[in-house]
């Protein structure tokens, strides 16, 4: 019997259905092997359409949402949706089942209201802070105005109001700290490594090659900050440019710019080259990356993009992918020397660096043993799994928590997003 048996957590997450959010369900899964009784709210979505399931000992409760937001009205009416739906299914967990803390993982910034609500009645609140939300707004609609100050407030609320937060990498703590005001003991960073027990390497499918001989993978949500617009620039300039017509390009992952960019990649004489999966589930996504010669991250230059950690990059490593993205903060620190870094934001320099790597094997070989040694030894989710469960610790014994020096979750001064 663990320390923990009889605890019960309440995760809530509006940006993702479970199990489909890999940081979430790592996250819930930890928690039930050492002992924790775990229940997730969060929205249904392809394949993740029960009412109520339980998976691996989590119980999940799921809501609808009404639209795929766009546009700031159109979030404003998806999270207030959802946030009445989370408020609804809590009553229903805390009857059946019950909860001592409420786990809330943003983006949008607004649970803090639910959690809030509970620790008048001696519940504890952990925020759980994925995205930098005023980054991420403003890379969405590229200004700095009441919508952004209402983010910024919104996050403040968010911190003021938790007991702990985690924290996914040392650019996060510390805007935990400074922009949140939260104590510095009080802020746990807790990475999101792959969990090497999901992530891993398949026999390659010559469908993804479309007859070709090369295939360059990418996974992840298809948005306006995720520059898949660049990257359809990068495919043009090496079928146009370069005159490769040996590459093919597979895209996974779905979001409120996919038919866009699938037309987009019509429009631009590019749709023989570039292949949509939409989102899918493992079996598909790890046979396309298993495939692949060559991953890439095509993250636009953002403050947000720049502080944050990318699944994705983790994901290639752990298959030993070698990569190409833009030379961005974090990114850089993730992946080392699994990786070539593009000028930012050059398309044509993108391309020729993917190309560069597809002709030579042998340092395709070297980056990709790197890039699985590095998640192996330092950045898989087993590393973390023993932060998270620290961080549960102080969060119902009051301990303090380590501040810094953590190498494995970033350098003391310089790294962070997820």
């Amino acid at each position: 019997m663990t320390a923990s048996t009889g605890r019960r957590v309440l995760i809530i997450v509006e940006n993702l259905p479970v199990p489909f959010d890999r940081r979430v369900w790592s996250e819930a899964t930890t928690l039930v092997k050492a002992g924790y009784q775990v229940s997730v709210i969060c929205p249904k979505g392809k394949g993740s359409t029960a009412s109520h399931e339980v998976i691996d000992g989590v119980h999940i409760y799921r809501h609808s949402l009404p639209l795929d937001a766009e546009g700031v009205l159109g979030y404003a009416v998806e999270y207030s949706a959802a946030l009445f739906w989370e408020f609804l299914l809590s009553l229903k967990v805390l009857w059946q089942r019950g909860f001592d803390v409420i786990h809330a993982c943003n983006p949008p910034d607004t649970i803090f209201l639910i959690g809030g609500f509970y620790r008048l009645f001696g519940k504890k609140f952990l925020f759980d802070h994925h995205d930098i939300n005023p980054e991420l707004y403003e890379a969405k609609f590229g200004r700095r105005d009441f919508g952004w100050k209402l983010m910024v407030w919104l996050e403040k609320l968010s911190f003021r109001t938790a007991n702990r937060s985690l924290a996914t990498n040392e650019s996060y703590r510390e805007i935990a700290i400074t922009r949140g005001g939260m104590d510095p003991d009080k802020v746990h960073i807790v990475r999101s490594g792959p969990n090497l027990d999901r992530v891993r390497e398949v026999e390659p499918d010559a469908k993804w090659r479309n007859g070709r001989r090369f295939v360059v993978g990418y996974v992840g949500v298809i948005g306006k900050q995720e520059g898949l617009d660049l990257l359809l620039e990068s495919v043009s300039h090496l079928v146009n440019v370069r005159k490769r017509d040996d590459i093919q390009f597979v895209i996974c992952g779905g979001g409120p710019e996919l038919e866009t960019i699938r037309a987009e990649s019509v429009a631009m004489g590019l749709g023989d080259y570039v292949t949509f999966t939409g989102r899918c589930p493992d079996e598909t996504l790890f046979s396309a990356l298993s495939t692949s010669d060559v991953c890439v991250n095509p993250d636009r230059p953002t403050a947000m993009n720049d502080k944050s950690t990318m699944n994705k990059i983790m994901e290639y490593m752990a298959l030993g992918k070698p990569i190409v993205q833009y030379d961005l903060r974090e990114g850089r620190f993730s992946a080392q020397e699994a990786s070539l870094y593009a000028t930012c934001t050059d398309p044509a320099d993108f391309g020729d660096k993917i190309a560069d790597l597809l002709d030579d094997p042998e340092r395709r070989a070297a980056m990709g043993a790197f890039g699985r040694e590095r998640v192996r030894k330092e950045l898989a989710w087993n590393y973390e799994a023993p932060k998270l469960l620290a961080a549960y610790e102080a969060l119902f014994t009051g301990r303090k928590t380590v501040a810094a020096g953590d190498a494995v979750n970033g350098s003391a001064a310089t790294h962070g997003k997820q």
